[in-house]
């Protein structure tokens, strides 16, 4: 809406009369020189102009001092005029005009053109107040649309770190080191547990059991829900925040574990120390050979051998329906998974489209998928009234389904009885990749097989080189240069 009020600049001191004691204000004499130009080294400059009144008809005005230039209190007093020249309508106006008032009475910056802009295309009031990150980080990880491992993931996080270290802090208050402070606070735990682990003091080694160090990826994953959340909050137009101050912190980087084969001198080294050379470590094809005899009197052999041959996620196993096995097609489709949440186990879909997939299945684990689902007849039959139908490939014997947790447990069973050196469940699936790269698979077959979304996280995380098929590769590239060199002599 049009504007009647120009406003003004102005120049005043604290300076007071020498006999009355009151301030002189824009009388000073020190403000001007004697040839009536202002003088550079004496009071401050500031502005005032009026603004629309309140909804009750008071009138007011805003007006600051303080300020060291005029030319600054110039470009202040404009900020003031462009942001009431933003309303459209009396209503407006006077919520405007409120954000003003506001913003001046508590000494902070006035929002930018812009902000205030969005806010009122979005029909937020530009004056309402920022909600707390405790306030904020609540509503969003209640309402956002999450699978719930993630929500329960995210709920962790701030619960345990963000709303104890930022919660009462306002959003449009939130800083980088505020955030940063959280993550100092991290590694001051991961160095108090350290600390006590290595202790002689019994005391002090069982205060800190069964704590866990927050390692660097685990903080990156705490880092990427309050950035998930701030994002949320930017997208908002009633949420006066400006930038997303969790996205420049100074964190530990995590690159992702190579995968490391348990070759014959690791496997000595671990004997003699105990030392696992790296988080993700895969069997030989000889040992992984040695762990299928070892599960094959298990009534769940099936299971195994799928994991090891297809690559299958444990959750995906788990919850694979009768309904998606095709075994005259010698295929499945793997279009839901299971997992264990606090001992709650629940059914989702994949995280991503390219999780969605058909897996192939050879001859081996096709014939075996079929005598299992013979056995599972029979053991229906045999339960009789007291069968779950849960229409699951992989059942207990009374048809309900496997808790993923069992299954990892019952894996390392298997691993031990057969003296076996140690590996996760989970590195079953890259055991499957990298034989199927090592055996000449293309790497788009076994990606989509994997159910990635693209062949360069693949081959970055997967593709690890058995000892024998690099000695064969090198091998062949010193005989192509011998008989290069042999072709290349000449007799002398």
């Amino acid at each position: 809406m049009p504007r009647n009020r120009d406003g003004s600049v102005f120049k005043r001191c604290s300076c007071t009369h020498p006999h009355t004691g009151t301030r002189l204000g824009a009388g000073c004499p020190k403000l001007k020189r004697a040839n009536g130009a202002w003088s550079p080294t004496h009071g401050t400059w500031g502005y005032q102009i009026e603004l629309p009144p309140t909804h009750a008809g008071t009138r007011r005005q805003a007006r600051r001092a303080g300020l060291a230039t005029r030319e600054e209190a110039a470009e202040a007093l404009q900020h003031v005029a462009t942001l009431l020249d933003l309303a459209d309508d009396e209503h407006i106006a006077v919520q405007v005009a409120d954000l003003i008032q506001k913003t001046l009475r508590e000494r902070r910056e006035l929002p930018a053109t812009a902000e205030v802009r969005r806010r009122l295309l979005g029909g937020a009031d530009p004056a309402a107040e920022a909600p707390t990150v405790q306030q904020w980080l609540t509503e969003w990880v209640a309402t956002h649309e999450l699978a719930e491992s993630t929500r329960r993931a995210y709920q962790s996080h701030i619960t345990h770190y963000f709303i104890p270290h930022l919660g009462p802090i306002r959003l449009d208050r939130l800083r980088s080191l505020h955030v940063q402070a959280v993550f100092d606070a991290i590694q001051e735990r991961n160095d108090h547990i350290r600390a006590c682990r290595g202790s002689e003091d019994e005391k002090a080694r069982a205060r800190v059991r069964g704590m866990r160090i927050a390692t660097p990826a685990t903080q990156q994953r705490i880092r990427a829900t309050l950035r998930s959340a701030l994002n949320a909050a930017l997208a908002r137009p009633d949420i006066p925040l400006q930038h997303n101050p969790a996205c420049h912190l100074s964190l530990p980087s995590a690159p992702r574990p190579r995968p490391r084969v348990w070759t014959r001198a690791r496997l000595e080294q671990w004997r003699r120390t105990g030392e696992v050379p790296s988080p993700v470590m895969l069997w030989t094809p000889e040992q992984t050979a040695a762990f299928l005899r070892a599960a094959g009197d298990q009534r769940l052999y099936a299971l195994f051998h799928l994991l090891v041959h297809r690559g299958l996620r444990r959750g995906e196993a788990v919850g694979l329906p009768w309904a998606e096995t095709r075994l005259e097609e010698a295929a499945i489709d793997i279009r839901t998974a299971v997992v264990e949440l606090d001992w709650d186990m629940l059914t989702t879909v994949p995280k991503t489209p390219a999780g969605e997939r058909t897996v192939t299945l050879d001859e081996a684990t096709t014939v075996l998928l079929q005598r299992w689902r013979a056995r599972q007849a029979e053991e229906r039959l045999a339960a009789g009234p007291g069968w779950h139908d849960s229409g699951l490939v992989f059942t207990n014997p009374d048809g309900t389904g496997l808790r993923p947790s069992w299954v990892s447990d019952e894996f390392a069973r298997i691993v031990a009885r057969a003296d076996l050196p140690p590996i996760r469940l989970h590195d079953l699936r890259h055991g499957a990749a990298s034989l199927g790269l090592a055996a000449g698979v293309d790497i788009k077959v076994v990606s989509a097989e994997l159910g990635h979304s693209t062949t360069t996280f693949t081959q970055d995380t997967y593709q690890t080189v058995f000892p024998e098929v690099a000695r064969e590769a090198a091998e062949a590239t010193a005989g192509l240069l011998a008989n290069t060199a042999t072709a290349g002599a000449r007799p002398r």
